[in-house]
């Protein structure tokens, strides 16, 4: 039987402290990966992410390559160069650690500064601040800064009554962050954040939609809010312009260990109807040569508010809508049960015109009403 969802359900040094009074001096210093700076004019203490009990997830090459990147610097697939560029995006990671702080800053280095016209710096380039243990993240703050430096402090909190919270901090959606340091109060305990329920991964794969465009926070994405209804690690694997079905990434994909579910939605960045046709099935088919029973959820991609006037525009979504149909039918009638499709022209909903900045990248309603439609999809498909 066919397994179709055709219903959107809406609804420095280890160990070493450097005390100085001027924070400019402080932001001028060159850090070492393993260093902490304490400041007396604001009392933080600063800690790497890197380092235990702090816990960074949404990287899957982080231990090998410590750094903030989503793909590997030096994979055996050659990447597409967008892709390589893109990869240093970090949407998707996030810091977890639970602490008695009663202040907390954070302080970035990012590779570059704002500069996108339909999305709030705060997303692009910005963090958020959740509070609250797995399934009840309620969000804080978002760090405030100028949005032409790509060097930046800003507070998230302080003078707080002093008991035990875990903190999720969202990495910026479309900024890479060469350094980010965690500033506490010196007397704030830090222990490990909840565990996950398990090992396994989400991996999810797609366009700009996926990577966060246009949500204006982190915590917006859809795959950022889907990681607070589900209690595993997420990996955001969006690229924006660039998620077409290259052969490489589903094999760089496929290497990804303990995977729970790989779901592509990269329909929108296939400039014809023949490339998506010609790219779903093989990737599907090489990643079932490494994962032939991790659950695979297609998503076609949401209406555009131009399709309302352009009928060709109308027709193109439609034809791609049964192609990934079809491929799905087709892998199920050869027994692959762990398949799955999702009719995405349903995810947002009424007024689906109203839920994007541009007619295409959703707004945060656009991203919330996504994550809505997902979360008992995905609820069924996990168990």
């Amino acid at each position: 039987m066919t397994k179709i969802f055709t219903e959107a359900f809406i609804s420095g040094r280890k160990g070493v402290v450097i005390r100085m009074s001027d924070k400019k001096t402080v932001n001028a210093v060159q850090l070492d990966t393993n260093m902490q700076i304490e400041t007396s004019d604001n009392r933080l203490q600063w800690h790497s992410p890197m380092e235990k009990p702090f816990q960074v997830a949404g990287f899957g090459w982080l231990e090998e390559e410590r750094r903030y990147r989503r793909l590997p610097s030096a994979p055996a697939w050659k990447l597409p160069l967008a892709v390589d560029l893109l990869a240093n995006c970090t949407t998707g990671g996030q810091i977890r650690f639970t602490t008695d702080a009663v202040s907390l800053s954070v302080k970035v280095k990012l590779t570059g500064a704002a500069d996108m016209y339909h999305m709030p710096a705060t997303g692009q380039c910005g963090f958020d601040c959740y509070i609250g243990g797995p399934g009840e993240q309620i969000y804080f703050d978002t760090t405030k800064y100028n949005h032409q430096l790509t060097e930046y402090e800003s507070v998230l909190f302080t003078d707080m009554s002093r008991e035990q919270r875990v903190i999720t901090l969202n990495f910026p959606l479309y900024q890479g962050v060469d350094e980010v340091w965690i500033g506490l109060n010196p007397e704030a305990q830090i222990t490990q954040p909840p565990a996950y329920e398990n090992n396994q991964k989400i991996i999810v794969y797609g366009t700009s939609i996926t990577q966060g465009a246009c949500a204006s926070r982190p915590g917006m994405s859809y795959t950022n809010i889907l990681s607070r209804r589900f209690n595993v690690e997420f990996l955001n694997l969006g690229f924006s312009g660039n998620g077409k079905g290259e052969p490489e990434l589903a094999h760089l994909l496929a290497e990804i260990q303990d995977p729970a579910c790989l779901i592509l939605d990269y329909e929108a960045n296939c400039v014809t109807t023949e490339l998506l046709q010609q790219t779903l099935p093989n990737f599907i088919s090489i990643y079932r040569e490494k994962h032939p029973l991790t659950p695979i959820l297609v998503i076609s991609r949401i209406t555009h508010a131009k399709e309302y006037f352009d009928v060709q525009m109308a027709k193109d979504r439609a034809d791609r809508k049964q192609i990934a149909r079809q491929a799905v039918e087709e892998r199920r009638e050869r027994n692959d049960a762990n398949i799955y499709f999702c009719d995405g022209s349903l995810l947002l909903g009424e007024h689906a015109q109203e839920c994007t900045v541009d007619g295409s990248h959703p707004t945060d309603l656009g991203f919330l009403r996504m994550a809505d439609g997902l979360t008992p999809i995905l609820r069924e498909i996990l168990g």
